[in-house]
């Protein structure tokens, strides 16, 4: 029986012990390339500004359309706000009027707000399409995502220009008067910019913020073991508090001894504040929203469509609303990402969100009918940890760079067709054990 539950755990979690394996791996053949201190002040840096992406695939997945790789369209509809806001602000300025409306914290929040309005229709015209190709909305999801890259192309190529009228002389402009530059420098917010607009706002030691998050956690799963002993009721998994609280107490240890030995821990990155309250906020919200009724129709459609629909939810409208939460939330991600990056590759940066955000998320355990909020952290930290090593990988064994890169795309596809690979295993396992009986 144990060895039994053994194989069962190494097969729900084989994904993340190969990141795991992997990333230690890479780490010891690396060491002399990679410090602690150059490695933890680099996922600092990434997994503040991808975790919103990662998150906005929770939704889809437990209203039961699997892996919404259609993320891509929000990220575009992101792209286009901060496009938008920019453009002013270059217009405010050759005017000789004042862009601050555009630019710092106002002009982020203008960005969210106009992706907003885009994103809800974006996301309404996706969910009637995965309402129509049921069975196959991750096939639907990335080519819906082609197709609509061939209208931001457009857009931005061509009617940017011949259609909407812009002036030739404008900073955002081609030479010949037609289309949108290339790149975007957004500017750095202190300088009338976006970047680090939300960064920047308040940003403090990333040991210090680690060690109040850790006490946290431990304080809220002592209570809630108290509780449930107080209550009479049966902990299903003993072992599950034992090791979390095991993990919180070591992060505790190590974060106290290195702010009393004053170790190189402590002259890290420092950590945005403000970006990880709002990823903590998105957390919070899909928490909640799982127990309202809204959610729990999500989770019915998810679990059976044919059942919801008898029980009187409306399935259809169900599953486009949760498109939608995905589709903003996805622009909003975009938003976030790109004032971290500080340059907007216009026709490039949206291309892999999707495939790096749902190889993130299977990294965490997720698959295509399971997914949570603990998956998208977990994976968006495995996921940017393997990005790390594989980078510095290539050049410390084998002196090329692009190695390190060609591996990375790699694990990126292979953990997605590992992932969807066990994902069918399972069914047909479970298909035979019930034909079986």
């Amino acid at each position: 029986m144990k060895i039994q539950k053994v194989q069962t755990f190494v097969v729900d979690n084989l994904v993340v012990i190969i990141f795991v394996a992997f990333t230690l791996a890479g780490f010891i053949m690396a060491s002399d390339a990679i410090s602690i201190a150059y490695f933890l002040s680099e996922l600092i840096d990434r997994v503040f500004r991808n975790f919103f992406l990662v998150l906005s695939l929770i939704i889809p997945v437990i209203a039961g359309l699997g892996l919404n790789f259609g993320i891509v369209i929000g990220a575009m509809a992101g792209n286009l706000a901060i496009i938008f806001c920019r453009y002013h602000y270059q217009s405010a300025i050759l005017a000789g009027t004042s862009p601050s409306v555009w630019s710092g914290l106002s002009g982020l929040m203008l960005c969210f707000l106009l992706s907003f309005p885009m994103a809800v229709f974006f996301g309404w015209l996706t969910g009637k399409l995965y309402n129509r190709t049921r069975g196959q909305e991750m096939i639907a999801s990335l080519i819906v995502g082609f197709f609509a890259q061939g209208v931001y192309y457009f857009i931005l190529l061509f009617a940017v220009g011949y259609i909407i009228p812009v002036p030739k002389v404008h900073p955002l402009i081609k030479f010949d008067g037609i289309g949108i530059r290339m790149s975007v420098d957004l500017g750095f917010a202190k300088s009338g910019g976006l970047k680090y607009a939300l960064d920047d706002l308040i940003r403090v030691p990333f040991i210090p913020l680690v060690l109040v998050v850790a006490l946290g956690i431990l304080a809220f799963l002592i209570i809630k073991f108290i509780r449930n002993r107080k209550a009479g009721l049966k902990d299903k998994n003993p072992w599950k508090f034992r090791i979390n609280a095991g993990i919180c107490a070591m992060v505790i240890i190590i974060c106290l001894v290195s702010i009393i030995t004053d170790s190189d821990l402590m002259y890290l990155r420092k950590a945005p504040l403000i970006t990880g309250l709002v990823v903590a906020s998105l957390c919070f919200f899909i928490t909640f929203l799982s127990k309202t009724k809204l959610g729990q129709d999500f989770r019915s459609v998810g679990q059976s469509q044919h059942i919801a629909e008898i029980s009187g939810i409306n399935v259809d409208r169900t599953r486009v609303i949760a498109t939608i939460f995905s589709t903003v939330l996805a622009a909003w991600g975009m938003i976030i990402y790109m004032q971290n990056m500080g340059t907007l590759a216009v026709y490039d940066s949206h291309k892999n969100i999707g495939l790096f955000s749902v190889a993130a998320i299977l990294v965490g355990g997720a698959s295509t009918s399971r997914a949570s909020v603990k998956n998208a952290l977990v994976g968006a930290a495995l996921f940017n940890s393997m990005t790390i090593i594989s980078s510095e990988l290539g050049p410390a064994l084998f002196g090329d760079p692009g190695v390190g890169e060609f591996f990375r795309s790699f694990m990126v596809y292979g953990v997605i067709g590992l992932a969807l690979g066990l994902y069918i295993w399972k069914i047909v396992k479970a298909q035979r054990e019930q034909n079986a009986l």
